[in-house]
């Protein structure tokens, strides 16, 4: 997590960073579980419902106004990429292909590290009051989220 910058005091920032940790944490949960088929489904969709509106809850709001401006375009895009990717690689550990937790695991800690030291301090930068309000009203909820 970022504390340099001072991009967590964004409250929607704040509670993607915080997001962040509580899903990392659930990792642990589904290392532990890989070779065991009905813990592996459940810490699988565990996992999931923290991870899945998480992203949606990014992509409306804050990857939505960021990508508006061409400097960010191709990043955001390469990040819903990754969400993507990340989807697919932790269906494919629920469903058996434990040789892939390694993958999903890096592509996950990498995937946050440049949301939390690179994308959430460029917009701490980038966006105005007006363009916080928007990510604001267009950042749902998250279902499940850690609180």
């Amino acid at each position: 997590m970022c504390s340099y910058c001072g991009c967590a005091d964004f409250e929607v920032v704040g509670r993607f960073m915080a997001e962040h940790e509580h899903i990392i944490n659930h990792l642990s949960a589904l290392r532990s579980s890989l070779d065991d088929e009905p813990r592996r489904r459940a810490a699988a969709h565990e996992l999931a419902a923290h991870l899945t509106p998480h992203v949606v809850a990014e992509e409306a709001g804050l990857f939505t106004v960021m990508a508006r401006d061409e400097v960010f375009t191709d990043h955001i895009a390469r990040l819903c990429g990754e969400h993507h990717e990340l989807d697919e690689l932790l269906a494919a550990v629920a469903g058996g292909d434990v040789a892939l937790f390694p993958r999903f695991e890096d592509a996950l800690r990498d995937h946050i590290d440049r949301e939390d030291n690179g994308l959430f301090p460029a917009a701490a930068i980038h966006l105005g009051g007006p363009e916080w309000d928007e990510v604001a009203a267009l950042t749902p909820t998250a279902a499940g989220a850690h609180r």
